[in-house]
């Protein structure tokens, strides 16, 4: 690929012929995608400030629709202030507000480091080398902060920037000082050797390095081509420097009368630990150990001391297991979080302590080699036999990291994805079916659900046969039905968990100016009431209702910032909370059988002051190929409603800014039925006085074209042409600009209803909101197999079996394009007695009656926050707090907040009520 020249190079290395906006962009795009096209381990990317970056992209005119690289912040354009239509080149390229304590404009990246907890997308983006050394001949500035590409993961690889780097402490026993080494987590311990050997300029052979986590000595490293991830060396953590003479000059890693402590595996402690829900565990140990297991690459030499267990730390006599914390490594409180709510349920714990190695299933290719099930057990059995003595999970950590990409690094991830990666990869670990048979679906057909039901149990089961299986997976039903020749569909499905939607109680009120794609109308502003926490088909609904949307009509929202269309709201499930109060949101009002038509922009500029003013106008040109004449036919045809003649007067009305009133029923040219008839093919019934010009996604360059000029849909880019409207005085005495000027915002004091306050809402409002008849969406459609068309069909979910183990997902977190958000919505749930009889369809003689026993809590926002659980201990009848490494009891009481996220249930069996000698009553949800 040639790349255009970037201009002449003056001897400060500037180009004395910058490149134009246009030129800059294209660029930039090439480069990217030759860089996409070409994705190797090793690439270098270049980290630069967002607030640098958005302000080059406003420069080429790059928008959020248009976002080249990373993702765009929704409140970007208000974090940067207002900027010009045409927006200044920037200057040099300034990344002093992502990197530790500053730096100079021209230093270079090797020693500098970013800031912690940095954001991509909101924080910096990331570019390809190509790019940066564009950019930054063009800009110069800095400083450079090069990252290399790794590939990560061993069965689903994925190509990942190492933003990152690890950080090791290292401590010299000669003196006890410390120095930071940065290295890639894919460096070997060969490249780690030959750093600290040229830091303390001391030959190989004389030095010995230890894993020293936590001040101790866990296992010496020894020369070799293993990465420092596959060490379970984690961030920040010590290592430690010993000389190799014959003595050593400090007591780091000796015992109290001087002597070496002896690295050497002790068996623990063989008191008997009541666990919770399982059986007496005789041996405060496993009774198995993963490095029986040979060709397993578990077998690696790891002990249990690699997590911080010995003997000295193993469980009392007495002490109750189940008590022990997890160490956060690093923003993994949401996997300590998770893993908390895991090894306290009882059917697992149970078979986990256990010799489970029968059914250790290596050979799965959907599995982990039954690395990821012997990584999980292992751990389950140091948390229920060391007391209290916090566990450092780095061996978990490293096999997660190794089969779960998206989770590897030192960023906060979601407890929720972490636990469904950990429940579908145990099962397919710990799967009884070694050839999974070919097994053909069968439709419905009429048959009784029942029969129906049952077969594709015994299918899922025949595929399927594990311990999560037999505890966490229950089944519903599923019923589409298609709206045009009702053909009904009937399906079972498998679930290991359920996310309920969470009904929001809090309202607010959104303004919207609704204009009309044929020109039939004047725009009309309309105030609508919608939840706080919807999507924009809600409001897309709401406003249909309001101005009396046909059912052959469509409305598409857009956003208009500085006199042009800034982003169109065309996802429906776009949170409203994306779209702030100050904001100008219109609407634009056409039949449904235009859409997919070339669509027709158009923007309003002020000829002598050589400005974009009002909101742009949207139309669509439905014949296939236009021509110039046409174009200007359907422009005048928009604009006819806003002509001040006498035959096309209209009543205006406004108040506050705000319009009131549409057009005056006798008015002849801008009536809503002669207009709606005129014919695009000649002139409009009033004839286009404006000049008209084409221009480009910037606005920024003018060109006409002549009545006779042929436009080709097929041929348009993206079927999107932006034509410019260039008013003078004149056109002014003939149009009534106000009401393209006047846009009211979402929400102004005083004109809008009060917000509603927020209440809490229960568990079963949630899984009512979940189980709701509701169509698919747009993106969703399904193919009906009578009509042989993707149809929009109606959707319904009933439970129809449930597990012994039913964890439901507050979906507190929603995400569109610009905005991902957190409801914290108290949500009252049932501790005891859980009633969910009334949503299960079969009846089974099983007991749906369920009691709380785990809850995975999220504090704070998005992009930070932090996990904790509240775990159960079901023998002792006491709940405590798991904070990372911190283990406190808390009462029952307290254990209900609005930070509930993941609620984890078990079923009570009517059996052990009775005998019990517990009353039969039980408090349903609803």
């Amino acid at each position: 690929m040639t790349i255009p020249d970037s201009g002449c190079v003056m001897e400060n290395g500037a180009s004395c012929l910058p490149c134009t906006p246009e030129e800059e962009k294209k660029i930039v795009t090439d480069l990217r995608n030759e860089s996409e096209r070409n994705l190797k381990e090793g690439n270098l990317y270049f980290v630069i400030s967002s607030s640098w970056f958005r302000k080059w992209e406003r420069y080429v005119g790059i928008d959020g629709d248009e976002n080249l690289i990373g993702n765009q912040s929704s409140d970007s354009r208000h974090i940067n202030g207002a900027s010009s239509v045409v927006a200044e080149r920037p200057g040099p390229i300034d990344n002093s507000d992502i990197v530790e304590n500053g730096s100079d404009s021209d230093g270079k990246g090797n020693d500098i480091q970013l800031r912690r907890m940095l954001i991509e997308g909101q924080d910096y983006v990331l570019v390809p080398q190509g790019v940066w050394e564009k950019l930054h001949g063009w800009y110069k500035g800095g400083p450079e902060l090069p990252r290399k590409m790794i590939l990560q993961g061993v069965y689903h690889k994925k190509f990942d920037v190492e933003v990152y780097p690890l950080c090791l402490k290292l401590v010299d026993s000669r003196d006890e000082s410390q120095s930071t080494i940065w290295l890639s987590r894919k460096a070997s311990l060969t490249e780690l050797f030959q750093k600290v050997c040229a830091l303390k300029g001391i030959e190989q052979d004389k030095v010995r390095i230890w894993d020293y986590f936590n001040k101790r000595k866990y296992a010496q490293l020894s020369v070799s081509n293993k990465t420092l991830e596959e060490s379970n060396l984690q961030m920040d953590q010590d290592i430690l420097l010993e000389l190799v003479d014959g003595h050593l000059s400090s007591k780091i890693g000796m015992d109290s009368t001087g002597n070496d402590l002896a690295l050497v595996s002790l068996e623990p402690s063989r008191s008997p630990l009541t666990i919770a829900g399982g059986p007496t565990l005789s041996n405060g140990h496993s009774g198995y150990r993963s490095n029986l297991y040979p060709g397993s690459s578990l077998g690696s030499g790891l002990t249990d001391m690699d997590d911080g267990f010995d003997a000295c730390n193993s469980a009392r006599k007495g002490e109750k297991g189940g008590l022990a914390g997890l160490q956060n490594l690093g923003n993994t409180c949401f996997m300590n979080s998770a893993l908390q709510c895991l090894v306290h349920t009882p059917p697992l714990v149970e078979y986990f302590l256990k010799d489970c190695r029968a059914e250790i299933n290596t050979d799965n290719p959907l599995g982990m080699h039954g690395e990821l099930a012997l990584a999980f057990g292992d751990l389950l059995r140091k948390l229920w036999s060391s007391g209290r003595t916090a566990i450092a999970p780095r061996v978990f950590k490293g096999k997660l990291a190794r089969f779960a990409p998206q989770f590897s690094g030192y960023n906060q991830h979601d407890s929720q994805e972490l636990l469904a990666f950990l429940l579908d990869g145990l099962h397919e670990d710990l799967n009884r079916v070694k050839q999974k048979p070919y097994i053909e679906m069968k439709d419905s057909d009429g048959r009784p659900d029942e029969e129906v039901a049952a077969e594709c149990w015994k299918n899922h089961k025949a595929r399927n046969d594990s311990v999560i299986v037999d505890v966490c997976q229950g089944q519903y039903k599923s019923t589409l039905v298609c709206p045009v020749c009702s053909k009904i569909s009937i399906t079972f499905d498998p679930f290991m968990y359920l996310s309920l939607p969470l009904p929001s109680t809090i309202t607010r009120t959104m303004t919207v100016t609704v204009f009309y794609g044929d020109g039939s109308r004047l725009p009309m502003p309309f105030t609508v009431s919608v939840l706080k926490n919807g999507f924009c088909k809600d409001l897309l609904l709401a406003l249909g209702t309001a101005c009396g949307l046909k059912s052959d009509e469509s409305l598409m929202l857009a956003e208009v910032y500085e006199n042009k269309i800034y982003r169109y709201l065309e996802m429906p499930l776009e949170p409203l909370a994306s779209i702030k109060d100050d904001e100008h949101i219109v609407a634009f009002r056409f039949q449904k059988k235009e859409i997919g038509k070339t669509r027709l922009v158009i923007f309003h500029r002020w000829q002598e002051k050589a400005e974009l003013f009002g909101t742009p106008l949207v139309t669509y040109l439905v014949a296939d190929q236009s021509s110039g004449a046409d174009i200007e036919a359907a422009v005048s045809k928009v604009l006819s409603p806003f002509k001040k003649t006498s035959s096309a007067k209209a009543h205006v009305g406004k108040e506050n800014g705000i319009l009131l009133d549409g057009l005056d029923e006798e008015c002849s040219c801008s009536d809503a039925q002669s207009v709606e008839n005129a014919e695009l093919e000649g002139t409009s019934c009033t004839d286009l006085s404006i000049p008209l010009r084409l221009t480009d996604d910037r606005v920024m360059n003018f060109n006409a074209f002549k009545k006779d000029t042929l436009f080709e849909s097929g041929k348009i880019i993206g079927k999107l042409l932006r034509v410019v409207l260039d008013w003078t005085d004149k056109e002014q005495e003939l149009y009534d600009s106000s009401y393209l000027k006047d846009i009211p915002e979402v929400y102004k004091a005083g004109l809008a209803a009060k917000k509603t306050r927020q209440e809490a809402i229960s568990l079963s409002s949630c899984l009512d909101a979940f189980l709701i008849e509701e169509p698919l969406g747009p993106d969703d459609m399904w193919y009906c197999p009578r009509c042989k068309e993707h149809r929009q069909a109606i959707k319904k979910l009933d439970l129809w079996m449930l597990p012994e183990i039913i964890v439901f997902h507050l979906k507190r977190f929603t995400y569109g394009r610009y905005l991902k958000n957190k409801i914290d919505t108290f949500v009252n749930f049932p501790i005891h007695d859980l009633d969910l009889s009334k949503y299960v369809m079969s009846k089974d003689g099983q007991s749906y009656l369920y009691e709380l026993y785990a809850i995975s809590n999220h504090y704070g926002g998005l992009g930070g926050g932090h996990y904790t659980a509240y775990a159960k201990l079901i023998d002792e009848n006491r709940w405590y707090h798991f904070d990372d490494s911190h283990v406190s009891a808390v009462n029952e009481s307290d254990i209900k907040t609005s930070a509930a996220y993941l609620l984890f249930y078990k079923r009570v069996r009517s059996e052990s009520k009775v005998e019990a000698g517990e009353a039969s009553h039980s408090h349903s949800i609803s």
